[in-house]
């Protein structure tokens, strides 16, 4: 007579076939909420973790929205401990370092879209205005990342004065300066223009170039260079 399964082992074989798939076809073979659901057993396995995964991505509007979620915010969701928020927090970490050394090898200008990639991956889904400057050499390759300043929801500070000071430190053959738009409008602002004409023409007398000023946001990215604006 057959004996039936427990829920242990219904949980164990399924997990198995999630990573047969995995290994059999890659991420791709998996959606959303499987992907998650593999993730998070693996920081709790005793347990089903297909609902969380759902809760998570119906409460961050998708992936994307839970793994560039702070720890904060995975907290407060029902069922999400220690050590399930480090397992994101740290596939997050990840992923971000692998599309940061895609984006930086090489001219920057080059990869530009692997440049792209990584500024979404990190600030598309910031709940704050970040402001980050990167500076690049003759050859357009990456010198320096910096992140320089941290806002509210809906501004951040852009010191031009502190961006062409660092600029001459650094040696910067040309900058471009990024920021995000938490509203999920990458459109810029006036004050968004006012102060990269403002940097752009302080840069040109010390030759050093302003190659773009990157908008991110969830529904996309604008280039100001792109629109005519520098």
């Amino acid at each position: 007579m057959d004996v039936p399964a427990t829920k242990a082992e219904d949980a164990a074989g399924h997990r198995a076939r999630l990573r047969d798939r995995l290994f059999a076809a890659g991420g791709e073979a998996l959606p959303d909420y499987e992907l998650l659901e593999y993730l998070l057993a693996l920081a709790i396995p005793r347990r089903d973790t297909k609902p969380l995964a759902k809760a998570l991505l119906r409460e961050f509007g998708g992936l994307s929205g839970v793994m560039t979620a702070n720890a904060e915010e995975l907290a407060r969701v029902k069922g999400m401990g220690t050590t399930s928020v480090a397992a994101i927090k740290a596939a997050h970490g990840v992923a971000l370092r692998l599309l940061k050394v895609e984006s930086s090898v090489g001219p920057v200008l080059a990869n530009w879209q692997a440049l792209l990639d990584y500024l979404r991956a990190d600030m598309a889904h910031s709940p704050v205005e970040r402001v980050r400057v990167l500076h690049l050499d003759s050859r357009n390759r990456l010198i320096r990342d910096e992140v320089t300043g941290e806002g509210t929801i809906d501004e951040a500070p852009v010191y031009a004065r502190e961006v062409i000071r660092r600029a001459i430190q650094l040696g910067s053959a040309a900058v471009i300066l990024v920021h995000n738009h938490p509203s999920g409008d990458a459109s810029p602002s006036r004050a968004d223009i006012e102060v990269t004409r403002t940097i752009a023409n302080g840069l040109k007398p010390l030759n050093i170039a302003l190659h773009d000023h990157i908008i991110i946001a969830r529904g996309g990215h604008t280039s100001l260079r792109a629109q005519g604006l520098i």
